[in-house]
């Protein structure tokens, strides 16, 4: 049985997409550090999983957007601009940002 391909660098990829999304919508600088640190937790959580659980999150939106939600947390970018996101997140509705992104500003209510 071959294994698949490391999908890590694809997500991370995504992932770094989507931060750069979160922060430029809500026009706040990201916190860089944290930001690099986000990606290597998300990189070590995919390659920790078993290949069918990877498989999975290549082909599951929701799947993916747990494990960025839980890199988003574990990394600590939850607690940086808390007190700024915290107040733009209130008011949900005057963010331009889709739907998915709610799984990074529920971490700030």
């Amino acid at each position: 049985m071959s294994s698949m391909p490391d999908p890590s660098q694809p997500l991370a990829e995504e992932f770094r997409r989507h931060l750069d999304t979160f922060y430029g919508r809500l026009k706040l600088a990201p916190p860089y550090d944290s930001v690099e640190k986000a990606v290597r937790v998300l990189v070590a959580a995919v390659r920790a999983l078993p290949e069918e659980e990877r498989r999975r999150v290549l082909v599951d939106p929701v799947a993916r957007w747990e494990l960025f939600r839980q890199a988003f947390e574990r990394s600590g970018l939850a607690k940086k601009h808390r007190g700024i996101i915290a107040g733009l997140a209130r008011n949900r509705a005057s963010l331009d940002l889709p739907a998915d992104y709610d799984h990074f500003l529920n971490l700030f209510v």
